[in-house]
């Protein structure tokens, strides 16, 4: 089998019920669903933080956040710290001689010593900061003075008036039109991440909606465009088949105030958890469980939904399994392959979750949450909770009273789990 080209496709802040192939009522994502039908639907894909710096982290790298230094969003100024110097899965690959390029939102450093061509990519095309307006470019929230936010490699450019999630499309299509086999391409685009901005074409197809849901589905419509654009190229090409494509988000739908640019005093309702409990910045569900979409036509099954619960982190060893490297030791997610291909076989995970003083952690059908929030920025409520995901993926019922055998199991997961954190934390220091 040859050398497999790989593209992963990052949104921000899209949530679980956000694609028709995720059951939502009114976002048309036709390229998308054609993708899941295609390869392998994860109805239990996590993100590894409620938020997206730690999730990015986790996603190139393999690790946990904490693991990988990066456990919370990372600021615009210069003097904010980035990823820590490490191992990535662009730098396993580009070692190897896959050509490597990212186009969209970095957030893992501002610093020029934190620029993606730092870690293992040849080519950047994007923004390295949380996030920018979608025809200047320009980082307006947050920060005394507003900063110009688009990259070419370690050179500012400008595309003023240029709808951003066009612009990252087409860098991508051109990249996998030109380059020479293997290839990575990771396309991060910041939609549908506020501000709510949206191509008037792509509003009209929505103009029965409420503002904030018919803005929400123009972003994700102009996303699912640019995903079928870059399939379209991988097809013209000849090389759909011998490319695995992974599809997700790195958090879940955002309620921030601040998606209306600070003009509201509610919370916004554009995103969608498919009616699970919590959103951005929490480790309930909607915080978390995220769209998760693998294609690979030579090496994975077509048609196949998947409910073995995974996350981002696991994301680097299946690459570098698929192409034949050996990740390095200390990597903590796994590799996916036999899961994708055949369903689980081993033993049951726990996967663990830490945000801001909050805990999680799941096993089979059973999950423990401590001093959880509800949102970013809501307070946390002390105390442990416990659900059984199978008969309440909702996350309505608490059950810590009725399972105390169960809560107590779980319990010590966590304390394992909070004394591994604190012991990578020192470890840094």
């Amino acid at each position: 089998m040859p050398r497999p080209n790989i593209v992963i496709i990052y949104t921000d802040d899209l949530g679980w019920g956000d694609l028709g192939c995720y059951g939502s009522p009114h976002i048309r994502t036709p390229h998308l669903d054609a993708l899941a039908a295609r390869g392998i639907r994860m109805t239990d894909w996590y993100s590894n933080s409620p938020v997206c710096s730690p999730s990015r982290a986790a996603l190139l790298t393999g690790r946990h956040p904490a693991h990988a230094g990066v456990e919370s969003i990372l600021g615009a100024r210069r003097d904010t710290h980035g990823l820590p110097p490490q191992s990535t899965l662009a730098a396993a690959l580009s070692t190897a001689g896959w050509r490597t390029a990212v186009f969209g939102k970095w957030h893992l450093g501002v610093e020029p010593g934190s620029a993606p061509l730092r870690f293992g990519f040849d080519h950047h095309f994007g923004f390295r900061a949380g996030c920018v307006d979608y025809y200047s470019h320009i980082m307006y929230w947050g920060v005394r003075n507003p900063l110009h936010d688009l990259w070419s490699d370690d050179d500012e450019v400008w595309h003023n008036g240029e709808y951003l999630t066009d612009l990252i499309t087409d860098r991508a299509v051109e990249f996998v039109t030109e380059v020479s086999d293997p290839f990575l391409c990771y396309v991060a685009y910041n939609a549908p991440h506020y501000p709510m901005h949206a191509p008037a074409d792509a509003m009209a197809q929505y103009a029965g909606l409420p503002w904030d849901q018919q803005v929400m589905a123009a972003m994700v419509s102009r996303v699912d465009d640019g995903v079928g654009r870059i399939v379209e190229a991988l097809e013209r090409t000849g090389r759909l088949d011998d490319t695995i494509i992974f599809f997700s988000s790195d958090n879940g739908p955002s309620a921030e105030e601040r998606n209306w640019l600070g003009g509201e005093e509610i919370a916004y309702a554009g995103g969608s958890t498919g009616g699970l409990r919590g959103h951005k910045g929490s480790v309930f569900e909607g915080g978390i469980r995220v769209p998760g979409i693998w294609s690979w036509p030579a090496g994975l099954p077509a048609g196949r939904t998947c409910d073995e619960p995974s996350m981002m982190m696991d994301v680097a060893p299946t690459i570098l399994a698929a192409a034949g490297l050996a990740p390095d030791a200390d990597l903590d997610g796994e590799d996916l392959l036999p899961t994708l291909a055949h369903g689980r076989t081993e033993p049951e995970r726990v996967l663990s979750w830490e945000y801001e003083g909050q805990l999680a952690v799941r096993r089979g059908r059973w999950k423990l949450v401590a001093d959880p929030s509800e949102r970013l920025g809501a307070p946390r409520v002390a105390g442990r909770m416990l659900f059984d995901l199978a008969a309440d993926p909702h996350e309505t019922t608490d059950l810590a009273a009725r399972e105390p055998e169960v809560l107590a199991d779980l319990g010590k997961q966590v304390e394992a789990w909070s004394e591994t954190l604190d012991g990578w934390r020192r470890a840094r220091v």
